[in-house]
């Protein structure tokens, strides 16, 4: 069996656009072992099997979301995530210098290499990419899966201008040397890169040991247009109303409900603590 690689496909798609892109992915190699999803939570679920079965390499078909539920799958076993970057959204691809063509990314999980990275956990549950609290997490709630099928990143820019109008909650920020703060919504992140092509944490490495904070301390709608536009240009650690900074762990506390997401899933409510795993997860990257 560790010869074989593991695929598990979350399509975007379901009929004849799901299966001509499983017919894709076995014409790759005749070392693919492809498993479908159909439900949430399936992907972890299959990816703990595959762990169990002794695969050494397991590939993560579908976008952010899917790749979340292989690593949580996966968890500190030491087994290679391998990417396929063909889901709605593919923020961690992008990070990892991951060719958005099938096939070129095919061939890094055959030959490309093995590299460590940070396995940053909130509340127990690993994510890769991004944790978000208040305002982000509340529009990840709002945004249908339906819509997010029939608009794209549009859907999620629609859900914002709806709940950036609603009266936001005061959060409270403890992280290691630093302090307290308070603020309106926080990002918390492991690579560079939000939402796609923006760089939101612009000293963020994936294996540096560091999380990477951004605080925003209001949220109007003015507001939330300032923050928008700020990030769009890099300019948002320079804001008054904005504070960023790197930090081994943080716990975000504040009102009852409020939520938080990782790596653009809604995952819980608050309090919630972001730090490390004590293992790093390794993940096929091109070739140096």
């Amino acid at each position: 069996m560790n010869n074989k690689v593991l695929v598990i496909l979350n399509p975007a798609a379901r009929g004849d656009r799901a299966r001509s892109l499983k017919q894709r992915i076995e014409s790759l190699s005749l070392r693919a072992v492809i498993r479908t999803t159909h439900a949430a939570g399936d992907a972890e679920a299959l990816a703990e099997r595959g762990v169990e079965q002794g695969f050494e390499t397991i590939v993560a078909a579908g976008g952010d979301g899917t790749v979340n539920e292989v690593v949580n799958g996966i968890g500190e076993s030491g087994v290679a995530l391998g990417i396929l970057p063909v889901g709605t959204m593919n923020v961690f691809a992008l990070e990892l210098g991951l060719p958005n063509n099938l096939e070129e990314a095919w061939q890094v999980i055959e030959h490309g290499a093995d590299r460590e990275i940070d396995l940053p956990v909130g509340n127990g549950e690993y994510f890769v990419q991004l944790g978000g609290v208040g305002l982000d997490a509340e529009v990840v709630k709002a945004t249908s899966v339906e819509s997010k099928k029939a608009l794209g990143p549009l859907s999620y820019v629609l859900s914002l201008a709806q709940i950036s109008t609603q009266a936001p909650p005061q959060l409270r920020i403890h992280a290691a040397g630093i302090g307290e703060r308070e603020g309106r919504f926080v990002l918390v992140g492991n690579g560079r890169y939000y939402g796609g092509p923006l760089v939101l944490f612009k000293d963020a490495k994936v294996d540096d040991g560091l999380l990477d904070v951004v605080i925003f301390k209001n949220q109007s709608p003015w507001d939330v247009v300032r923050y928008v536009q700020a990030v769009l240009f890099g300019n948002h650690p320079a804001l008054s109303d904005v504070e960023y900074f790197q930090t081994r762990s943080v716990r975000v506390e504040g009102a009852e409900g409020v939520p938080y997401e990782l790596d653009g899933e809604l995952a819980g409510v608050l309090p919630c603590e972001f730090a490390f795993a004590a293992s790093k997860l390794r993940v096929r990257v091109p070739a140096p």
